[in-house]
This record gives structure tokens, C-alpha cells and sequence, in this order.
């Protein structure tokens, strides 16, 4: 099967649906056999009229889409409009907005708000831990929210100080390799130190600052502090490469989608640590084959990504 290469090749090529439907194939039965996903009988056929399977197993739902069991499961949308926005979010650096998605596909922005979070979800990372016995993993936290130049004086003391009302996201970067991020409550122990002990293996070298939750962290770890109230660089000891994720976070946030809800946060810290971790992916239609290769077994309705968290 051709693959496109660019954006306008990934459009003319999924215009077509049997180009849709031979790539969904590609993704969901490896062995190319198509089965039933409510039953796994190998037993069906293809109605190319209606543009769905029947399965000739003794149950229910009998025809299914090649939809069935993914994050596009009843989305009325089409293969030919899901997969370039699958293509756009893989590939944009700083992410894109659900208003530049909608005016391209010709949806409403509700309707791909909805399409990018749904394709987030298929945003894993499954490569395991990071680090080891001779790797250098830097750690570090930023907080995510209003300017502190434009709080009032006792609130940006208080925000400076702990965070104020901000998010906070702890990060773990393997220098040459992979990111780990995730919305943590606090820069407490009791939030930090169970976070490194299921990302991070034992032994590896951590860069941190001066934080003293990090020195007693559960998990051995050989340790070295960059005093950032001194220095910002002694060496080798640094955290200039996490921080440089920040950078790339924060300006998707900012000048992409502008305002974010603390509890979708975990969701775009999620698409930009993907994005960081298949840099170097020969071309876009890797990355995008890599985030399609997510999207089974997965569902986000509209009610449950709009469902706010009860406050406590």
C-alpha cells in the first residue's frame, strides 16, 4: 500500500475510502485477516455498498465498521476527515487548535475539540521506564497557569512560593531519550516519590535542583543538585534538557490552545511528551502511524470529557 508523505498527500490519499479502509486494516489486523471484534470468528464479509462487515457468528451487532472498538466508535464523522487530523495533531510541533481543525475540515469546533481529545487518548507511551545503572535522567517541575507578573502582589508571592492556584506537571527526561510528564498534586514526597519509582529504574543518575523532596526519594538513585539560586550549569549536573520540554509544553499551551482546564492538562502534557518521544521518527507518517497504532480498545464520550471533577 502507498503511504503519503506530506499533509496534502495524506489528504488526496484518504479522500478515497478504500485507501481509508486497507490503512485501518493495516493497523487492526496485522495479519490481514479481518475478524469480528465482538466474536473473533475470521467468518465475515465485506459489504461494499454499505461500507460495513457482516459477521455470520450466532450473536448480536452482526455488521460492525471498521470504527467498531476504537476512539471513532459512533462518531458520524468520516475516515476521510478523522485521519488528516489524526496526521495534524502527530505532526504539529506546538499542537493545533480545535478552531484551525474545525475550519479545514469543514466541522464544527465543538466537533474537533471533541476529535482531538479522542485522538489524545490514543496518544500512548508504552516504551516502559527510563534510565539505568550508566543513563542520566534530569527531573524537574513547572507550574502551569496565569502570568505571576499579572497577579496581585500577595497572590504572585504565594504563587512564586508554592505554586498558588497553578498546576503543577513533574517531568523525567532521559538525556538522549525519552520524556515522562504527569499533573502531579504537589512537590510533596508522598506525590514525587512514587511518580520516579514507576518511571524511573533504580541506579540511575538524576539531575535535580534544590529541592529537598529529592533527597529522599524510596527508590535508590545516584544524585546530583544543580544550585539554581547559583548557577544554572556546573558541568555535566543540569536540567537544561527538561527544561527545554517546558519550552515546547508551554508554547503549545500558550500560543496554541491559549486556555486549559486543570483537569484536561494531563491530556495535552500527553500529546506533546508523544510528539517529543517520536522526534525522531523517519518521517510524519510514522508518527502517525505510531499514534493510529493507539487507538483500539479505547473510548472518551463527549459527556465524560465535559464531566467536571467533583470538588472535595
Amino acid at each position: 500500500m502507498e503511504t503519503p508523505r506530506t499533509l496534502l498527500e495524506a489528504i488526496k490519499h484518504f479522500a478515497d475510502y478504500e485507501n481509508c479502509r486497507q490503512f485501518m486494516i493495516a493497523i487492526r489486523w496485522t495479519d490481514g485477516v479481518v475478524k469480528c471484534p465482538h466474536c473473533g470468528s475470521a467468518k465475515v464479509t465485506y459489504l461494499a455498498k454499505a461500507r460495513v462487515y457482516q459477521c455470520y457468528g450466532k450473536h448480536p451487532k452482526s455488521k460492525f465498521s471498521l470504527k467498531v472498538g476504537t476512539i471513532f466508535e459512533d462518531s458520524p464523522i468520516g475516515l476521510d476527515k478523522w485521519l488528516p487530523a489524526a496526521w495534524l495533531i502527530s505532526n504539529c510541533k506546538n499542537g493545533i487548535s480545535s478552531y484551525e481543525v474545525a475550519r479545514a475540515l469543514g466541522i464544527t469546533q465543538k466537533s474537533a475539540w471533541h476529535m482531538l481529545h479522542r485522538l489524545r487518548e490514543a496518544m500512548d507511551d508504552k516504551a516502559g521506564m527510563i534510565g539505568g545503572e550508566f543513563e542520566t535522567v534530569e527531573v524537574d517541575e513547572t507550574f502551569v497557569g496565569g502570568n505571576v507578573k499579572n497577579m496581585h502582589k500577595k497572590a504572585r508571592v504565594k504563587a512564586t512560593a508554592k505554586g498558588g492556584n497553578k498546576a503543577i506537571v513533574l517531568g523525567m527526561l532521559e538525556r538522549g531519550g525519552r520524556v515522562k510528564a504527569q499533573v502531579i498534586a504537589d512537590r510533596t514526597k508522598p506525590q514525587i516519590d512514587p511518580v520516579l519509582t514507576e518511571n524511573v529504574i533504580a541506579g540511575t543518575h538524576l539531575m535535580t535542583d534544590e529541592m529537598s523532596t529529592y533527597t529522599a526519594l524510596t527508590t535508590p538513585y545516584e544524585h546530583a543538585v544543580i544550585t539554581h539560586a547559583l548557577e544554572y550549569v556546573n558541568g555535566h549536573v543540569h536540567t537544561q534538557g527538561i527544561e527545554n520540554f517546558w519550552s515546547l509544553l508551554k508554547r503549545g499551551l500558550k500560543g496554541t490552545y491559549i486556555s486549559v482546564e486543570p483537569f484536561h492538562l494531563d491530556a495535552y502534557v500527553k500529546e506533546q511528551v508523544f510528539r517529543y518521544n517520536n522526534r525522531t521518527d523517519a518521517d510524519d507518517f510514522a508518527r502517525f502511524a505510531t499514534c493510529m497504532m493507539g487507538i483500539q480498545g479505547k473510548r472518551l464520550t463527549y459527556k465524560a470529557l465535559t464531566q467536571r471533577p467533583s470538588v472535595v
